[in-house]
């Protein structure tokens, strides 16, 4: 049976069952946006099953750690805030060239990691710029993870899907969007696969 993770808790094993990638694949690459920097290292520590990200202190530059999942690699790309409104055009072009390089030859998934009541329209807007940076295709290589709000109240989950940001971009990423409460890790990386699976195992071509 498939052990559940909890975001915090202590690494377990996955069922040997479980394959999410094609036998020829070695390597998924993982690009981690979103507005908050402790929660995609949270999350990034989830995929993990190790603390690797400090959620605690945000660097100014950009992290790649390498793991292994099932006998696969994967390279976890986590990023300082790009979508904040103040950063400049020079700072955001340096940190998405590095984020290119370090994901070379090319991503296969991007993991926008949102907070649903802090999300506005500025960095929907600047979540699209940088995927644009990436090229024209970064939306069909997209998954949302939803982060659970700070306080729960009943119809939460329907009331932030509709939120207007978020919701267009939801369907600009074709409505592949998961919801970060009760997540196993098994399910998250069923959707990685399946995202390769849509671009024929390949990455984006950068």
């Amino acid at each position: 049976m498939f052990c559940l993770l909890t975001v915090s808790g202590v690494p377990q094993r996955l069922s040997r069952s479980f394959d999410f990638l094609p036998p020829n694949m070695s390597e998924l690459r993982v690009v981690l946006l979103g507005n908050s920097w402790s929660e995609r290292s949270s999350v990034g520590n989830f995929i993990l099953r190790k603390i690797e990200f400090n959620p605690e202190e945000e660097p100014d530059h950009c992290l790649t750690v390498r793991g292994q999942l099932k006998e696969k690699e994967i390279v976890l790309i986590n990023n300082p805030d790009l979508l904040s409104p103040n950063i400049s055009k020079g700072k955001l072009r340096e940190h998405v060239e590095t984020c290119v390089s370090l994901s070379d030859p090319g991503p296969h998934v991007f993991l926008l990691v949102l907070q649903p009541e802090d999300f506005t329209e500025d960095h929907k807007q600047n979540i699209r710029r940088v995927l644009e940076k990436f090229g024209g295709r970064s939306f069909d290589r997209s998954l949302i993870l939803i982060s659970t709000p700070r306080e729960e109240k009943p119809g939460f989950m329907e009331e932030y899907r509709q939120h207007p940001p978020l919701k267009d971009l939801i369907r600009k990423s074709k409505y592949r969007f998961l919801w970060r409460k009760n997540l196993e890790l098994e399910q998250l990386l069923t959707r990685f696969g399946q995202i390769v699976k849509e671009n024929n195992g390949e990455h984006l071509k950068l």
